[in-house]
C-alpha cells in the first residue's frame, strides 16, 4: 500500500507541474529521453524582456524568439516558476542574425550560483563559461574559438551535473569543466539575466525550440571525461 500510494502521489505531482508550466513532457521516441518545452513558439509565455537598460525589442515572430541589437545587452528571463538546480539539461537553437558579438549568453542554474555559457563573444568566436574562479569565459579552461555564420542556426545543449558543466555545439562538445572545488558565477552585468536567461550583446539573435529535462541516473554517472555525444 505505502509503495502503490507513494507511485500515485509522485504521479500527481507531475500532472500538477506538467498543467503549471505548460505541455506534459514529450518522449523521444528513439530513446526515451523527455523534454519540457520552455517557449510555446507563439508568445513570450513565461518569459520577460530582461531590463537590461538599452536593450533592443524582443518579438516573436514566425515561430522563433528575435531580439533586436541593443546598446548593449538585449535578452529574456523566465519567470515560469521553479527549475533544477543540478542534473539537468537545456537547450535551445540560435542564430546571429546580425551583428558581430555573442548570439546566446545562456545563463543557468548551477546548484546555488549562476553561470552563463558564451557562444560567439568577445568579438565573434569565442565559446566558454562565465565565470570559473572569477575568470570570463574569455581566459578559463573552457575558452575555444569558432567560426559562426550569420542566419545560420546552432543546436546548443548545455547540462549541469553535481560535479561538472558540459556543453555541446551541435555533435561538438565545447565544454567540459569539472567544477569541484571551483567558484561559479556571472558576470555582474547578466545579474538580471537569473535564474534562467538568454541574452545577446550588440547583435540581433533568434532563438528557438527551448527545451529542458531531467537526467536519467545513468547519465548521472556517467564518466564526464568519455567522449560521449
Amino acid at each position: 500500500m505505502m509503495r502503490s500510494g507513494w507511485l500515485l502521489l509522485t504521479g500527481c505531482l507531475g500532472i500538477g507541474f506538467a498543467v503549471a508550466h505548460g505541455a506534459p513532457p514529450e518522449a523521444n521516441p528513439e530513446t526515451g529521453v523527455k523534454w519540457r518545452a520552455l517557449f510555446d513558439g507563439k508568445t513570450l509565455k513565461n518569459w520577460k524582456p530582461t531590463n537590461f537598460g538599452g536593450e533592443g525589442e524582443v518579438t516573436v515572430e514566425e515561430g522563433q524568439i528575435l531580439m533586436q541589437q541593443g546598446s548593449d545587452l538585449s535578452g529574456i528571463t523566465w519567470t515560469g516558476g521553479e527549475l533544477p538546480r543540478s542534473n539537468y539539461e537545456i537547450s535551445l537553437e540560435a542564430q546571429r542574425v546580425d551583428g558581430g558579438d555573442f548570439f546566446c549568453g545562456l545563463t543557468v542554474p548551477v546548484k546555488d550560483s549562476p553561470c552563463s555559457l558564451i557562444v560567439g563573444g568577445w568579438g565573434g568566436g569565442v565559446v566558454g563559461l562565465s565565470s570559473l574562479n572569477g575568470l570570463d569565459a574569455s581566459e578559463n579552461e573552457t575558452t575555444s574559438y569558432r567560426a559562426f555564420k550569420k542566419k545560420e542556426w546552432y543546436k546548443i545543449r548545455l547540462r549541469v551535473t553535481d560535479t561538472h558543466i558540459q556543453a555541446w555545439i551541435g555533435d561538438d562538445r565545447v565544454v567540459n569543466a569539472d567544477i569541484r572545488g571551483k567558484t561559479i558565477s556571472i558576470r555582474p552585468e547578466v545579474e538580471l539575466s537569473k535564474p534562467l536567461g538568454i541574452s545577446s550583446y550588440a547583435t540581433v539573435a533568434a532563438l528557438r525550440e527551448i527545451r529542458i529535462r531531467d537526467l536519467t541516473a545513468a547519465e548521472i554517472a556517467e564518466d564526464p571525461t568519455a567522449k560521449k555525444k
